[in-house]
């Protein structure tokens, strides 16, 4: 296997500083390494890849010989026995209870939820005020998801239990522990013991009470026992909830970016809701959605896969070891400019009905069996929360010095600060 020369390294150190972000060091990396590289260190060794190829390879033809469950992993840990992180049948015996709520068929009957949630959290704020778009989508997720899935009123918990929430996504997300596994991970407990005793609080006193048709209510009728419930409830709520407040942030910031784009959309939404953030009959969002797509190409929440290879694998005459890492990287896939033009461009034109794409190239949801069981639940919140509160507020970016963090999912820091103002009254 071809080796990382000294020229590749400079060009990584220099977009790392760059873009303060390791992913300028792997698109270096993956460029030069004709899409796909050896990591080699210390601790750590993992094989990267990309492309529509190789993404169909990890994610449908190759899938019975990769797992996920990896015992090392922080994400097993913390999550236990969730449904993102085991493999084979156990996987598919949770995802078959829990995607008939997901589904689209049942989502209408959460619009009235997430909308009311979406208006608590704006009411907060004051005209002229600078607020930061990734805290108040991280606000309005959590207390969709909660209410939505658990049918739970969150919002009197929601400063009780915003930090140990952030310290189990920190707890999750790359850090030292990538390179030391052993390494102390000190801090956390107290926060997750806090969250654990919550989710089991919510446990307890469902199972006291009439039979609900949500997604708590659902798991309890299955017989699973309350460390079972407990790991699925955690999932989604880190999973789901995360995902959604990357994807609500870095959207509001690439209209901050791009007026004239945000125009567009601006008079689109006035002119054919008229106040009503609902999709009526007849009503095609087709630049909203083409605006979500392009933000989820351009940052995509979950921005890696990583699997554990069962047996040896040959991937394109590159020969993997058994019991080795590789990672699949989306968002490489995504920058790769040998299937994108203009691949760092945010132009959500690329896809209109006249653009297609490659299969595998575009995949912010994953693939295969394991793809995202809830991406039409978040794709429907995305579309809502952004029409209504573009209806409702107009929108000024203050900082556009953002770059990309690689935690648990792929967040804009230091946040998307913007001005917010009640919008005029035709």
């Amino acid at each position: 296997m071809q080796s990382i020369d000294l020229k590749t390294l400079r060009l990584a150190l220099k977009g790392l500083l760059r873009e303060k972000s390791p992913l300028a060091a792997l698109r270096a990396f993956y460029e030069k390494q004709g899409g796909f590289f050896h990591i080699p260190l210390p601790g750590f060794r993992a094989f990267v890849t990309g492309g529509p190829a190789a993404n169909r390879r990890v994610l449908v033809t190759e899938r019975n010989n990769l797992r996920w469950r990896s015992p090392s992993d922080p994400v097993t840990s913390l999550l236990r026995q969730g449904v993102l992180v085991v493999d084979g049948p156990e996987h598919d015996h949770y995802r078959s209870l829990m995607e008939p709520l997901l589904n689209p068929g049942a989502l209408p009957g959460y619009l009235e939820s997430m909308l009311a949630q979406v208006d608590r959290v704006s009411a907060t704020w004051k005209a002229g005020q600078t607020i930061d778009l990734l805290v108040e989508c991280r606000r309005i997720a959590l207390l969709i998801i909660m209410d939505t899935l658990f049918g739970v009123d969150f919002w009197n918990d929601l400063p009780r239990l915003w930090k140990p929430i952030l310290k189990a996504i920190e707890y999750i997300s790359p850090g030292i522990w990538v390179v030391f596994p052993a390494f102390p991970r000190l801090g956390y407990r107290k926060y997750l013991k806090v969250l654990d005793e919550y989710l089991y609080g919510i446990i307890s006193a469902r199972r006291s009470t009439a039979p609900c048709h949500d997604l708590l209510g659902h798991l309890i009728a299955a017989g699973l026992d309350n460390g079972q419930i407990r790991d699925q409830m955690l999932t989604m709520l880190i999973a789901g909830h995360d995902t959604s407040t990357a994807l609500l942030a870095w959207t509001f910031y690439l209209l901050g970016k791009n007026p004239d784009v945000y125009t567009r959309l601006q008079t689109d939404l006035d002119e054919t809701l008229q106040g009503n953030p609902t999709t009526p009959s007849g009503w095609q969002p087709h630049l909203l959605d083409e605006i979500l797509k392009e933000s989820l190409r351009l940052y995509p929440p979950i921005h890696l896969g990583s699997r554990r290879l069962v047996e040896s694998m040959d991937l394109d005459g590159h020969v993997m070891p058994a019991g080795e890492r590789l990672i699949y990287s989306i968002y490489l896939t995504h920058r790769d400019p040998a299937v994108w033009e203009n691949p760092d461009q945010f132009s959500p034109d690329r896809f209109s009905s006249g653009h297609k794409q490659p299969p595998f190239a575009y995949v912010p949801f994953g693939g295969g069996s394991r793809a995202c069981m809830g991406s039409a639940f978040g794709l429907v919140e995305a579309r809502l929360v952004l029409a209504h509160l573009l209806q409702a507020f107009r929108f000024q970016l203050v900082n556009q010095n953002v770059h990309a963090h690689m935690g648990a999912t792929l967040e804009p820091r230091p946040g998307v600060f913007m001005r917010v103002q009640p919008a005029p009254v035709h």
